[in-house]
């Protein structure tokens, strides 16, 4: 497969809007046929030479016997994008190349890695190449919307006792502007990822019409509780992986920050409050969030709402609970009358190690893109592989994409886009990063 046939497929891909749902009747089945249909065409080795087994609803789990099954590996990605929302310059399902960049969604959520494992494996089968171990690909189906493919992938890799040396899946990536100051573009590998816990608040009240309000009615409680919530921050620390993440920035930093960075583990107050003072993304890096992503009231304006719902998303810091985040949204809410559901829980990840798997992942981003200051780091969404620390204790988030600061922010917003030579470098480190595995 050459380089117009990757950017080709990833283009195709692209364009086939299998935006998923939690509620499976909304799902449109038909995109995600066809773009397994695609995928068949435009990966034919991969589908020849591979065994595969479904997964789920459209899920695909393959398997490429290598030379030992001593160590296997899982390479992830999913098929399944989010909801397209904003204004675009480019079609958001247009796959289009403008300005040296491949537009559309999915292009960096997951299809970009996605296209990228495949490709490599496609070029790899057309030398007749084996790889050293075992590697499986699990291609999941509903990420999106924290559905149960990958729960079931692992299932089935447990049914066929296969306990993966470690799991690469989507996370980190080449990440340019990834602190104020540090030049150098950051090749960040999640080692481990917040845990995403979701609940909804609720008021109930009388409701009635908007010309005779009561002090404090359902939508009032709300938005006091919203308040009280987004006023009352968790405790901010930097745990292990950050520590090491800002040792390995700091000969990249200004001089003014290097000292701290360099003595990171000793710094830790300085260094908190630094990321804190960064932004939004570095201070994510330091504390447990609260979002609040949704909210409903009255169906009319000239109605009081009998009923008032707010959404909060939460990504709790390693060294967090479940438990703990809990106890602190009732205490700070403070209030009887507010209702708090629990919609999901999951607790962080574990903390994988930096070992020989790691190195393997780190020397290959050394060797493809030199210019990049490997490192650890917590990862802040939530991906599939959370569900495969069950089976394996070396669980890795990266994808081998350039990515600029405004690309990152496109992810789940509007504009995603993708560079053709940062798609194709990518394709390329996959192929070495296989091609690398221990005998």
């Amino acid at each position: 497969m050459n380089d117009d046939a990757a950017v080709a497929a990833l283009q195709a891909l692209v364009r086939i809007p299998t935006v998923s749902d939690r509620d499976p009747d909304k799902v449109d089945t038909a995109a995600f046929d066809e773009l397994l249909a695609e995928m068949q065409r435009r990966f034919p080795l991969l589908h020849a030479r591979l065994e595969l087994t479904r997964v789920d609803t459209h899920a695909l789990l393959f398997h490429w016997t290598g030379g030992s099954a001593a160590k296997p590996v899982v390479l992830m990605a999913h098929l399944d994008v989010v909801p397209v929302e904003g204004e675009w310059q480019h079609p958001a399902f247009g796959g289009d190349i403008v300005d040296g960049n491949i537009w559309g969604r999915g292009t960096l959520d997951d299809k970009g890695s996605l296209v990228g494992i495949c490709a490599a494996v496609e070029r790899l089968l057309a030398d007749d190449f084996v790889p050293a171990q075992d590697v499986w690909l699990s291609f999941g189906c509903n990420e999106e919307v924290s559905g149960s493919a990958a729960v079931l992938a692992v299932e089935e890799l447990r049914r066929q006792g296969v306990e993966p040396w470690f799991v690469l899946d989507e996370g980190g990536a080449i990440a340019s502007e990834a602190f104020p100051g540090v030049a150098a573009p950051i090749g960040v590998i999640g080692v481990t990822e917040k845990g995403v816990t979701s609940v909804e608040l609720r008021v109930e009240g009388r409701g009635g019409h908007a010309s005779t309000p009561a002090k404090m009615g359902p939508t009032a409680r709300i938005a006091r509780a919203i308040t009280r919530i987004d006023r009352s921050p968790m405790p901010a620390s930097v745990p292990a992986p950050t520590v090491e993440l800002f040792r390995r920035m700091g000969p990249h930093a200004p001089l003014a920050l290097r000292p701290i960075m360099k003595n990171a583990g000793r710094a830790k107050p300085l260094l908190t409050r630094a990321l804190l003072a960064a932004g939004p993304e570095p201070a994510a890096m330091t504390r447990t969030t609260f979002a609040v992503t949704t909210l409903s009231g009255a169906p009319a304006l000239n109605v009081i709402a009998a009923t008032a719902k707010a959404g909060v998303n939460i990504r709790i810091m390693v060294g967090d609970t479940v438990a703990g985040v809990l106890e602190h949204v009732r205490k700070t809410v403070n209030d009887d009358q507010v209702h708090i559901d629990v919609v999901e829980q999951n607790e962080p990840s574990p903390i994988s190690p930096m070992d020989e798997a790691f190195e393997l992942i780190e020397s290959t981003i050394t060797e493809l893109f030199p210019d990049a200051v490997p490192a650890p780091y917590v990862m802040m969404a939530a991906t599939d592989s959370r569900f495969f620390t069950a089976i394996c204790p070396r669980v890795y988030r990266f994808a081998p994409f350039r990515m600029t600061k405004a690309q990152r922010e496109s992810i789940h917003s509007y504009d995603e886009h993708l560079g053709v030579d940062a798609f194709l470098d990518g394709v390329r480190w996959y192929g070495r990063l296989i091609e690398r595995l221990p005998a």
